[in-house]
């Protein structure tokens, strides 16, 4: 079968169960991906010689970025699902019976959960497989983070769906910040949605005699739990499922939600879009109940929402502000990340704008 021949199955909605070599399933799969992106990458050099030649605004209003956020998003989606059609099949231990295949077997069974011996053979994607296979070697190496030491004491390793701190820049901003002074004994520090336990191990770190991490999955947790001892942290650390704070007050309450208040298309990327600001409004509103006397909540949030148009600092101001809050102080920074730089990106105007911020909260005098 032509590349052609499978890119006009593909997009009819015909799965392709590929039963030759498996690198040359790879190489179909890159085959698909360049018809996909073939007329984008003609846009987007089109736009890119004329923004050169000074015809194309460098940022568009609010309304025309949501737009552009809106159909990247569903040519994004569209490209996953194309892509989603080469299919691969798999015995019950998670083995796939193709030549040059590799062992696949433990990067499944850490995505999916143990093989059933009696389940039988079953069928996935090749992207997706390829996608958690390299989710897999991130897990093994680990993510190094210079906030909580030198190396190698240093490494975040971030499980399957648990999203990871390489972007470390957030990480930075908690090292930096002056923890409130409030009399409390044992002085307490909440972790809301605390992922791979980062700025918990973080705060550990910076000698908070008793912490609370909480977060309401449990995939998560165990994530958090593996890094903490590896750390050596767990002594100072409670974890506990909970959707967003554990009972009792705190001094220091901590919360790096999901930054685009937007739907997610897949389970994995419920730590970046988080609809109507769900986690970011439930944090807000429940943070003075959870303060002790002259403690602070320190919000982790980039303002990439607000230059993509999905959301004005005047609403993120009157959340604040009608949950009984004060802005104490605010901690910038910009993002390092590739994107930032790269003007092919259709979101390059609002990802070159963006600044990481860690909002000082406190709760207005009575």
């Amino acid at each position: 079968m032509t590349a052609d021949a499978a890119y006009r199955l593909a997009c009819a909605g015909t799965g392709l169960l590929w039963r030759g070599d498996f690198h040359n399933a790879r190489q179909m799969l890159q085959a698909l991906a360049r018809r996909i992106d073939k007329v984008p990458d003609r846009k987007r050099r089109r736009a890119v010689g004329d923004k050169a030649a000074g015809t194309v605004s460098e940022a568009p209003a609010g309304g025309a970025m949501a737009e552009r956020f809106h159909r990247h998003r569903q040519a994004q989606a569209q490209r996953a699902r194309v892509l989603g059609m080469v299919l691969l099949s798999f015995d019950a231990q998670y083995r796939i019976g193709l030549r040059r295949a590799p062992d696949t077997r433990e990067a499944c069974t850490q995505a999916w959960g143990a093989a059933q011996s009696d389940a039988g053979n079953s069928v996935a994607s090749l992207r997706d497989l390829l996608g958690l296979t390299g989710a897999h070697q991130w897990r093994l190496k680990g993510v190094e983070v210079p906030a909580l030491g030198h190396a190698p004491d240093n490494r975040i390793h971030a499980h399957y769906g648990v999203f990871s701190p390489q972007r470390g820049e957030y990480v930075a901003l908690v090292a930096a910040a002056v923890l409130p002074v409030t009399g409390q004994s044992p002085y307490v520090a909440f972790d809301i949605g605390t992922g791979t336990g980062v700025l918990a191990a973080l705060l550990a770190r910076r000698g908070v005699s008793r912490i609370v991490a909480t977060d309401q999955d449990p995939r998560a947790l165990a994530c958090a739990r593996e890094n903490l001892d590896r750390l050596q942290c767990s002594a100072q650390v409670q974890l506990l499922q909970a959707d967003l704070f554990p009972p009792g007050l705190a001094s220091l309450v901590v919360c790096n939600p999901p930054w685009l208040p937007a739907r997610p298309s897949a389970p994995i990327e419920s730590a970046v879009y988080d609809p109507d600001s769900r986690m970011l409004r439930g944090f807000l509103a429940q943070l003075t109940a959870h303060l002790a006397p002259g403690g602070e909540g320190w919000l982790i949030l980039s303002d990439l929402a607000e230059h993509l148009g999905l959301r004005t600092r005047a609403e993120l101001l009157g959340l604040i502000g009608d949950a009984g809050l004060r802005v104490l102080g605010r901690d910038d920074i910009r993002p390092v990340h590739p994107k930032a730089a790269d003007a092919r990106d259709p979101l390059h105007a609002a990802r070159a704008a963006e600044l990481t911020s860690l909002w000082r909260l406190g709760a207005l005098p009575l």
